[in-house]
């Protein structure tokens, strides 16, 4: 668009443009010949060129072959097959040679060949000449050699005479070679052997002095061959050749004879060379000819030669037709044909009318090349598209929808057809560092792609300014419009000339080019060209049109265009697309940005820019905004003298308004079913006319607005002011609504359609169709919209065009006959948009799967009925707005099933309610749906009379629609209002007794409604409406069906609150909902969370029903003792964590129930019968052998019932065991030990506690003794150890329930609500462990010192006595009494121990101890000492001490020391002995005559 400023377009390129990358099949072409000298290599001008072009075979269908070389590749050869009928190939040849390609190949048929093949020639720069036998398809495995059979090798320079190659041609069987010395040489490679006689032969000047000449030695005749061309004229092949010295000469190649020798003279190509030749017939009696001419400016030089046919073609020259200069650039290809020249260069493109006489480059017209296009439509066009985007967007939206907008616009047409380049995105992902393999990137679709460019550009934007994020765009663009061009450098033209089609060949596409037509040239024509209208072909509906009026209208709009931009276009095409922005909104805006410009740039784009420069923008944008207004105002003032008033300018804007409105094709039709090359470019084309005539409406649009904001100074009446208001701004909104349909339709991609399950795949399946190649492209970037309708034929029943590539004309036929299709169908009378073909449309899209282009469509026809105004009555009668709201419904529906923004999917959910209940509300909805049931699922076969009964069964279906998927809270709404419909259908069958509604009773339905509604309650977690509706619900069996799923899903989510916090009363329903939760439980994996025994706990406390809670708690202790095996490491002490936990509160249970209720029934092996309730007497004979260790007797009685101390003694025995496992060694504790293995395991593994609660639980009498005993024998063996602490026991915490108090007689159980938790022994030794449960437990054993001190002395007889023990023995005898012996432990006891282990040392000094404060006696202990038994001493065994230290002293053991000891107790003694005679005298002196003491052999 760039170059309608100085020439205008007249042709515009149409890109083949699918998105998708073709897979190529590299094959290796094998070479046998020997490497050439180097002085028979070709120039090295033809080294490294990027060249192209393509052979047109006839044919049903033609075959377009195009093959390419790259610069950077020019060993290879790429070959492309297409079919304009067919679809775009998947796969290409990559032919690899062993040297470097001449520029040059030919493509042909193979006449020869039994199947279908092609001929390939070429040639390599050493000089060798292939021809290959291509085979079609093109099934060849990649990476695979040539097959030699089909190939054939000739080398061109194996005579050394022979000069250099310099120019190559080819037809079918002959390969024609131009060399440096002049001469030509024709090889007639396929049709003859080298080595047959004619293979070779070279065409002369005269084929009569062929003898003579041979004789003579050979000079120098002409130049080099520069160029040579083939052309064919009354059934003879014509030969062209150019020379270096400026002669053409030409051959006819079926009599070798020569035709032509003319040599170019001209002062205009003087100091030129000649280079390329181009040959076209004008007509069957003239050649047109066109040299390229080299210097440092180019110059195109055009010949005709004249054709005299007969038995010999004669070729008369005439005079030089004109020359062309072309201006500064790379010369790339030309073409010419049928009186046109086309020429392409590197910086553009040049058309020429070879019928005119003036060839200036002045005059010149261009040809639209998709640069332009890219660079226009990225805003790369000029240097201020960008700030022109920039200034507007922060003029027309607020800051925070400035970023969304932006990212909108670029994402948008950076994906569309034609924009799009998959190597151009590929590198811009790597430059920012995104790494994408091959088959990840060619898997994306284009929501995929979308993604990926988004985070891209937030990872590069880290500061959510909106500025960074548009100038971040800009410079993405910029640089992605840099790689577009580099993948995309034009290769050379190509002429079909059946049709008279132009195309290009890219470096990785294809194209053609369409003429421009009517309104088209009008826009991008040269402005000053404006006054004659009718050479653009614009034929208005009345001939009363002034051109020179509508011109100064045209004028305006241009003046429009160059103050505002292109961006004001872009920024109205987005409003229009989303519908949180009103399109009015940004017209508003718009307008006033015409009339007082640009809002102030924002403060974060002054910083970035600089103050300088933001001031000079803002001086520049106030200088073209004065110079807009003067000229706008010089306009207007101008249309309105011209016209004499403003009536006559607004008709000629309604005028050229009805002109650009989309024609209705008024003929009949067909619609052929094709996924066509045709129908990419039909597709595409339409794409550019809808956007073309989208911004000239536009333009117009705003030219309307600003005439009725400067309505009063340029004197507009409001009449005409409300006339613009009412006729034309509508007018104006319709045709763009219109055009943005076409190029919606156009350009936006595909989405993949999302399909749920293998039925639906199945069912949609069409293989091998052409519905089924459509579906298997949704997704890619070159299937638009457009792609899900079908080609329009040229004529009926004619569809022999679409086998070719579509000519000019037909191109443009067959767009506006597409365009018509699209909007008003096939056969339709022409109306409003919001028509019925709207809805064909929009059906078309929900088809296949295209809900969110859909939404679209329905919002942009919303939009457009909002601003005609349409009023609610006339929606109400339009059954076009019924099926509208029904299928938008349906696909707001679709579009929150598919996308996973929860958000944006509560807000379609909303919508879509709301559509289908204002369906429901309109008159006669029900007829107007029954063509939509195909689609949606919708039947209705009831009358139609009665509204209430089709509203049900709308409601019901919109209830299962939501349902299906998984829309809970739109399906609950429909189901309540069902609900409302019976309530309604239930009146009037009690006015109308003798119709039946319902099929079935009303009580059913009503029961399956309130089911639904319960099910759609509980799946949002409303679970008091769930509640509710199961209360509601008058259908019995539906409602303990709808209770037991509320407990189990309760259960599943983890809600389980819901049914202890007391807030669902359960009226009438206790018993039930505790026999579903003991089904569940008894069901129920033992280790399920949440815990359904736990909740039955929950559920009876809350209740006060201690004994049941109880009772289920205990049971689910029974369920983890008998599931749980001890072999699972895993589980098992989970289980009897659990187990405790149960237990723990099982005993809590039973404390707080009454005094006659605190038991358990525990018949039926430790279950509970839930049938028949818990019994209200105590049972008797229940075994509670379980609960005891296996030798304990006391507990092989018979039980009936299981009560508080039953569950303590389970409780320890399983925290015992809880413990135990724990250790290393867990194989110590399996299954039941006797009670003494038991206490000795615990003690051995540090758990004194536990050893000692299990004694105090299950022992009694001397049973207990028995068992403390053993258990300090235990200790105090563990004390020969050494100090160790057991790593199990040391960290562990059981809990304690032995109280504190040693009054408690019995030790039992205390609070076990209040279980304190104390640690083991801890950094003390055994000696302190022995010391603290000693002094703990001999209360209840006083003999527990004396078990102790003996077990110390059997181990070691030399031990010495804790200080502490020894104490214990020697407090038992009080201060106020004199002797050893008393409450056991005595110091007697100790005495005697002493004795039995040879301690006789220590004896002594024990018995010493007692003996000298008996002797020491004051007086005032004379009255004590005489009471009865107030002394008493062991003499029997000190009588043994006595023997044993004499025994000592006589076998010679320790004289001394026994003597000593002796000595002590001898004087002791006597003095003790002394004083016992006399007290005892004095006590029995009244009595009797006492006895003679016993002599103990003292001296």
């Amino acid at each position: 668009m760039a170059a309608s400023a100085t020439r205008p377009l007249v042709t515009m390129e149409v890109p083949i443009s699918t998105g998708d990358r073709i897979n190529w099949i590299n094959l290796t072409v094998p070479s046998s010949a020997p490497p050439p000298s180097s002085d028979c290599a070709l120039p090295t001008r033809a080294i490294h060129q990027n060249v192209a072009s393509c052979n047109v075979i006839t044919g049903d269908p033609p075959a377009y072959l195009f093959w390419r070389i790259h610069e950077n590749l020019p060993n290879i050869l790429e070959v492309v097959e297409l079919f304009a009928c067919n679809e775009y190939p998947e796969t290409g040849l990559h032919l690899v040679f062993d040297d470097i390609l001449y520029p040059f190949a030919f493509l042909c048929k193979n006449e020869s060949a039994a199947e279908d093949a092609y001929s390939l020639y070429a040639m390599t720069v050493s000089g060798t000449a292939y021809l290959l036998k291509l085979r079609r398809p093109f099934k060849y495995v990649s990476g695979s050699i040539f097959p030699q059979s089909e190939l054939i090798e000739f080398n061109v320079q194996s005579n050394t005479l022979s000069g250099k190659v310099t120019a190559v041609a080819a037809s079918l069987g002959c390969l024609l070679i131009g060399r440096q010395d002049g001469s030509v040489t024709c090889y007639q490679l396929g049709v003859l052997e080298p080595i047959k006689p004619g293979f070779m032969y070279e065409l002369l000047d005269d084929a009569g002095l062929f003898r003579l000449w041979n004789l003579m030695s050979r000079g120098k005749t002409s130049g080099a061959v520069q160029d040579m061309a083939l052309y064919e004229v009354c059934g003879r092949k014509l030969l062209f050749a150019l020379h270096s010295d400026g002669i053409i000469r030409s051959w006819d190649l079926t009599s070798h004879a020569r035709v032509l020798n003319y040599t170019m003279n001209s002062n205009e190509l003087a100091g030129t060379t000649p280079s390329k030749l181009w040959v076209a017939d004008d007509d069957s009696n003239v050649i047109t000819v066109a040299v390229l001419h080299v210097s440092d400016v180019d110059v195109i030089a055009i010949y005709k030669f004249g054709v005299s046919s007969g038995e010999r073609t004669i070729l008369s020259p005439e005079p030089l037709l004109r020359t062309i200069l072309l201006d500064k650039g790379r010369f790339i290809d030309l073409k010419i044909s049928s009186g046109k020249l086309w020429i392409l260069k590197e910086d553009g493109s040049l058309f020429y009318e070879l019928s005119e006489y003036d060839y200036k480059t002045g005059h010149a017209s261009n040809y639209g090349l998709q640069e332009d296009f890219v660079a226009d439509q990225l805003f790369q066009s000029s240097d201020h598209a960008l700030d022109n985007l920039v200034c507007v967007s922060t003029s027309v939206f607020p800051s925070d929808q400035v970023i969304h907008f932006v990212s909108s616009t670029f994402l948008r047409r950076l994906l569309q057809p034609g924009i799009y380049h998959t190597a151009a995105l590929r590198a811009m992902l790597l430059d920012e560092k995104k790494y994408l393999s091959d088959y990840e990137f060619q898997s994306l679709s284009v929501p995929g792609l979308r993604e990926e460019l988004l985070k891209v550009v937030n990872a590069e934007v880290k500061e959510a300014s909106s500025m960074s994020l548009v100038y971040y765009w800009k410079d993405f663009c910029t640089r992605y419009f840099l790689y577009w061009c580099q993948y995309s450098v034009p290769y050379g033209l190509f002429i079909d000339i059946s049709n008279n089609t132009l195309g290009l060949i890219r470096k990785n596409s294809f194209s053609v080019f369409r003429s421009l037509q009517g309104i088209e040239k009008l826009i991008y024509g040269c402005s000053d060209e404006f006054h004659d209208l009718k050479s653009y072909g614009l034929v208005f509906p009345t001939d009363n049109v002034d051109s020179e009026l509508l011109y100064e209208v045209l004028r305006c709009t241009s003046h429009i265009n160059h103050q505002i931009g292109r961006a004001a276009s872009a920024v109205f095409y987005e409003s229009l697309l989303f519908p949180s922005v009103s399109s009015e909104d940004v017209f508003y805006h718009l307008v006033k940005i015409l009339e007082s410009g640009f809002r102030p740039l924002p403060t974060s784009v002054s910083v970035q820019l600089g103050v300088d420069s933001t001031w000079e923008k803002r001086q520049a944008a106030h200088r073209s905004l004065r110079n807009f207004s003067v000229d706008m105002l010089l306009s207007l003032n101008a249309l309105h003298f011209r016209a004499t008033g403003w009536a006559g300018v607004l008709n000629a804007i309604e005028k050229y308004l009805e002109y650009l409105k989309p024609h209705k094709n008024n003929q009949t039709s067909e619609v052929v079913e094709n996924c066509s090359i045709n129908f990419l470019l039909l597709v595409q084309a339409t794409s550019q006319v809808a956007r073309v005539m989208f911004e000239t409406a536009f333009d117009v649009l705003l030219l309307l607005g600003y005439l009725i904001n400067i309505g009063g100074q340029v004197l507009m009446i409001q009449a005409d002011i409300t006339r613009i208001k009412v006729d034309l701004i509508p007018m104006t909104y319709e045709i763009l609504t219109q055009w943005l349909v076409l190029h919606f339709m156009g350009t936006t991609p595909t989405c993949p359609t999302i399909v749920d399950d293998f039925s639906s795949r199945l069912s949609s399946l069409h293989i091998g169709s052409n519905a089924e190649k459509r579906s298997r492209a949704h997704g890619s970037t070159g299937c638009t919209l457009a792609f899900l309708l079908d080609f329009p034929s040229c004529s009926e029943g004619d569809n022999s065009i679409l086998k070719s590539f579509l000519s000019s004309d037909k191109l443009n036929e067959s767009v506006w006959k597409f365009g018509s299709l699209i909007l008003w169908g096939i056969m339709r009378e022409e109306s409003s948009i919001t028509s019925i073909s709207t809805i064909e449309l929009s059906l078309l899209l929900l088809r296949h799967g295209q809900y969110e282009a859909a939404e679209k469509l329905f919002l942009i026809i919303d939009a457009f009925s909002t601003k005609r105004k349409i009023s609610p009555s006339s929606w109400h009668a339009d059954a076009d707005w019924c099926r509208h709201l029904h299928l938008l419904g349906v696909c707001l529906v679709m579009l929150a099933h598919s996308k996973v923004d929860g958000v944006l999917e509560k807000h379609r959910i909303r919508e879509a309610v709301r559509c289908f209940f204002r369906v429901a509300s309109l008159p006669e909805a029900a007829e107007h749906l029954l063509n939509l049931s195909l689609l949606t699922g919708f039947l209705y076969s009831g009358e139609f009379g009665c509204t209430a009964l089709w509203r049900f069964h709308y409601y019901q279906w919109a209830m299962q629609f939501f349902d299906q998927y998984a829309m809970s809270e739109g399906a609950c709404q429909f189901a309540l209002a069902a609900l409302e419909q019976v309530d309604k259908i239930l009146v009037l069958k009690d006015e109308n007794m003798e119709y039946d509604f319902f099929p079935e009773p009303a009580s059913t339905i009503c029961g399956q409604l309130w089911a639904n509604i319960f099910k759609f309650s509980l799946d949002l977690k409303n679970y008091g409406d769930a509640y509710c509706a199961i209360i509601s619900n008058p259908h019995e069996d539906s409602k303990n069906i709808c209770l037991r799923r509320f407990i189990i899903v309760l259960c599943d989510h983890g809600a389980t609150k819901v049914l202890c916090d007391g807030k669902l009363p359960f009226v009438g329903m206790t018993e039930k909902v505790e026999q579903e939760l003991a089904w569940k439980a008894e069901r129920s994996d033992i280790f399920v969370t949440p815990n359904v025994y736990k909740l039955l706990y929950s559920f009876h406390a809350y209740r006060n029903s201690w004994r049941r809670a109880a009772s289920y708690i205990y049971q689910y202790s029974i369920r983890l003792r008998n599931e749980v095996n001890m072999d699972d490491i895993e589980k098992f002490p989970a289980a009897l964590q659990e187990r405790l936990e149960g237990l723990s509160s099982g005993i809590n249970a039973l404390q707080l129930a009454d005094n006659g209720s605190s038991w358990i029934n525990s018949k039926h092996d430790d279950c509970f019968s839930l049938n028949h309730g818990l019994p209200h007497k105590r049972a008797r004979n229940v075994l509670a052998v379980k609960f005891a260790p296996v030798d304990d007797p006391h507990y092989e009685a018979l039980q009936y019932s299981v009560d508080v101390e039953m569950l303590e003694k389970e409780y320890a025995l399983t925290l015992a065991q809880y413990l135990m496992s724990h250790i290393k060694d867990n194989n110590k504790f399996l299954g039941n030990l006797k009670l003494s293995t038991l206490v000795d395991v615990l003690i051995n593994e540090n758990f004194y506690d536990m050893a000692f609660m299990v004694i105090l639980k299950f022992c009694k009498g001397s049973a207990l003794k028995r068992e403390l005993e053993q258990a300090f024998i235990n200790l105090s063996e563990k004390c020969f150890s050494g100090v160790v602490t057991s790593p199990v026991g040391s960290s562990r915490k059981v809990n304690n329930f032995l109280l504190s108090s040693h009054d408690h007689a019995t030790h039992t159980v205390g609070n076990i609500n209040s279980s304190s938790v104390i640690n083991q022994i801890e950094g003390h030794g055994h000696w302190e462990t022995l010391e603290l449960y000693l002094e703990k437990y001999r209360k209840l054993h006083v003999r527990l010192p004396v078990v102790v001190a003996e077990t110390l002395l059997s181990g070691d007889p030399q031990i010495e006595l804790p200080f502490w023990l020894v104490h214990m023995f020697k407090v038992g005898r009080r201060a106020c009494s004199w002797g050893m012996t008393g409450q056991q432990p005595d110091p007697a006891a100790l005495f005697q121990l002493y004795i039995d282990y040879g301690r006789l040392s220590e004896a002594t000094n024990l018995l010493l101890e007692y003996l000298e404060p008996f002797a020491n006696q004051s007086p005032a202990d004379a009255i004590q000492r005489k009471k009865m038994s107030a002394i008493c001493f062991p003499y029997t065994l000190i009588e043994r001490l006595w023997c044993q230290l004499e025994e000592l002293q006589g076998a010679g053991h320790m004289v001394a020391q026994c003597e000593k000891h002796k000595s002590l107790l001898q004087v002791d003694l006597l003095n003790h002995l002394h004083q016992v005679k006399l007290d005892s005298e004095d006590a029995t002196a009244a009595a009797a005559e006492p006895q003679k003491p016993k002599q103990l052999g003292l001296d």
